[in-house]
């Protein structure tokens, strides 16, 4: 029976953050899992006028097919919101609508990659790019990094050993799964690394918005270096994710490419999601909106941060994001973070084993904490949890 499948299924499996979330609807789990934004700020009431709206003033062309590239007037939005924030110069044309970011990893993929082709990533990078990828058999390179972004020079001496290096991938602003931001000075030199190299470079920003401290720096796509720049943006993390209303923006042979192999995907992305964004866009204040979830986000941070100081033993380190959805721990050498979820699960405590984010495996003693998700009081339950588990096992004999 397996025979009859594609050879591209070999390498897939399910996603170890959704099997988890099965696990975690439980309402007594305290979960630091998935990267699921806090559902008390979705603004239902605003939405409930939108949607209201809508259908009295556009419901015929908001419940009919649309465009493969996406509605104009929100195309337009898009691009008008990303010239602001970004100092880009982007036009409506640019932009591509997505059904969620996610489905511009896909989409990238399918364009570019063909078995054995190389595609360059952090080390650890965002698991659902790993699934996305790794459908067109790809080969994963992956490049060390530190608190400042990706090594430029472990980027060169990566791509010396690269046959067919194809694609970047990477998240400069808050990674998933590590909290870190790129330098500026980092930014530079990676870009002038792939404009040499002729790497395609794909930068995923779901997250830029969501700053806690300082600024956010400039967008690679911002930036003058020559390196082709595939930009990646959502909603989903600002705004509603269940809408999964994305987008892509690319230079127009690449863009056009997209767009045909969105048509065998979806033919397009939710009329009437893509309708309702754009009246809550032209009716209410997305920014006021952010600078809340910006606000809650912060605290919540902090409030792990702080119980992690108290909570977990010597030896633990991790991150210290400035914004975005998670933070990053290590463990000792010889300490399995697959062992403490299966530990914590007994307590009630739900939280991503480090492992999955690398794509060439190995790094069982590391582990994503999502901080979003959950309220300052049971952020701090659930890591002193986490932190006696954590206890046990680095007090446990190796071996």
């Amino acid at each position: 029976m397996t025979s009859r499948f594609a050879r591209r299924l070999d390498g897939m499996k399910a996603s170890e953050i959704r099997e988890l979330l099965k696990i975690t609807q439980r309402p007594e789990v305290i979960s630091f899992g998935g990267g699921l934004p806090a559902p008390e700020l979705f603004p239902i009431e605003d939405l409930k006028v939108v949607m209201a709206d809508v259908l009295d003033r556009e419901g015929p062309r908001a419940l009919q097919y649309s465009t493969t590239e996406g509605h104009p007037g929100l195309r337009e939005a898009i691009a008008r919101r990303l010239n602001s924030q970004l100092g880009t110069a982007f036009e409506a044309s640019d932009i591509l609508i997505t059904s969620g970011s996610q489905q511009g990893l896909d989409l990238t993929g399918k364009v570019f990659l063909d078995d054995d082709d190389e595609v360059l990533c952090e080390s650890p990078t965002y698991l659902g790019a790993i699934n996305a990828f790794r459908a067109y058999r790809p080969r994963f390179v992956e490049v060390p990094t530190d608190d400042d972004g990706m090594v430029p020079a472990e980027l060169e001496r990566s791509l010396a050993g690269c046959r067919r290096p194809k694609l970047l991938y990477v998240v400069p602003n808050f990674q998933n799964p590590s909290g870190r931001t790129w330098s500026l000075e980092r930014r530079h030199a990676v870009l002038d690394a792939a404009a040499r190299h002729g790497l395609v470079v794909i930068e995923d920003d779901p997250y830029g918005q969501l700053c806690y401290e300082g600024t956010t720096p400039p967008a690679l796509a911002s930036l003058p270096g020559g390196a082709t720049v595939i930009y990646l943006g959502t909603f989903s993390k600002i705004f509603c994710p269940g809408m999964r209303v994305g987008w892509l923006v690319a230079p127009r042979e690449i863009y056009e490419k997209c767009a045909l192999v969105k048509q065998g995907a979806d033919l397009h992305t939710s009329t009437l999601a893509q309708y309702q964004i754009l009246a809550y866009l032209e009716r209410f204040d997305i920014d006021a909106s952010v600078a809340r979830i910006c606000k809650v986000y912060r605290r919540r941070r902090d409030a792990m941060l702080r119980a992690l100081e108290s909570e977990f033993p010597p030896g633990v380190s991790w991150t210290r994001p400035r914004g975005g959805l998670f933070l990053w721990a290590t463990l000792p050498e010889g300490v399995s973070a697959r062992e403490a979820l299966v530990r914590a699960l007994e307590r009630n405590v739900a939280f991503v084993p480090g492992g999955s984010f690398f794509p060439n495996g190995g790094h069982e003693n590391t582990l994503r904490l999502n901080f979003s998700n959950m309220p300052e009081e049971r952020i701090a339950e659930g890591i002193a949890r986490l932190g006696a588990v954590l206890r046990e096992l680095c007090a446990a004999p190796a071996g």
